[in-house]
């Protein structure tokens, strides 16, 4: 055999175990579609239309987006006017969720959780949190350990019907007292709105 042929021979060779290797590659493929294709979908899970009734629904009070937003510039303008720059005022839900927050010029990082964590204690007990700090005593645990809540004074809550349904929180000055005064500023600020203009 020439050396020519024997050269034409194996290349023969060589197409024909391509051919059959994309082919066998071809028909898994082919195979494994069809296996998957074989497997049924998921069903969709229906969305079920509960009726608000008083057994099903919790109704929930939120302070206003304008109102929070009016809260915190009350609240900040006056930590500014008693020379206090350096503030973060929040205002949380009954949850903790932040519905606004305003940082004030210079005022450092964690100023912005001591506002958020002031806050959320506040709404969370229904108490301003120079009270609730007066109930920390003792060495052992207590409910100044529950993650996310701050027992220093600054933290005021808000209430609808004598129910809390938010806190305003201001973080950030030399003393809690300081801060309290400004979160209490925030939150006659919304009742002031509520009462409408003055007569």
């Amino acid at each position: 055999m020439k050396k020519s042929d024997k050269i034409a021979a194996a290349a023969a060779a060589g197409a024909l175990l391509l051919t059959g290797g994309l082919t066998a590659a071809a028909n898994a493929g082919t195979s494994q579609a069809a296996a998957q294709a074989a497997v049924p979908a998921p069903a969709a899970v229906p969305a079920v239309d509960i009726p608000q009734a008083p057994e099903t629904v919790v109704a929930q009070n939120r302070i206003s987006v304008g109102a929070s937003s009016h809260a915190v510039s009350a609240a900040l303008a006056k930590c500014q006017a008693d020379k206090l720059p350096f503030v973060t005022v929040a205002l949380v839900d009954r949850f903790g969720t932040v519905q606004a927050l305003l940082r004030g010029d210079n005022a450092a990082e964690h100023t912005i959780e001591a506002a958020k964590q002031k806050a959320y204690t506040a709404a969370a007990f229904g108490a301003p949190t120079s009270e609730l700090a007066k109930r920390i005593n003792g060495n052992g645990p207590s409910i100044a350990d529950l993650p996310g809540t701050l027992f220093l004074a600054g933290g005021v809550p808000l209430k609808v019907n004598g129910v809390s349904v938010a806190g305003i929180g201001v973080g950030g000055a030399p003393d809690g007292t300081l801060d309290e005064a400004c979160a209490t500023a925030g939150a006659d600020a919304i009742a002031a709105l509520a009462a409408g203009p003055a007569k």
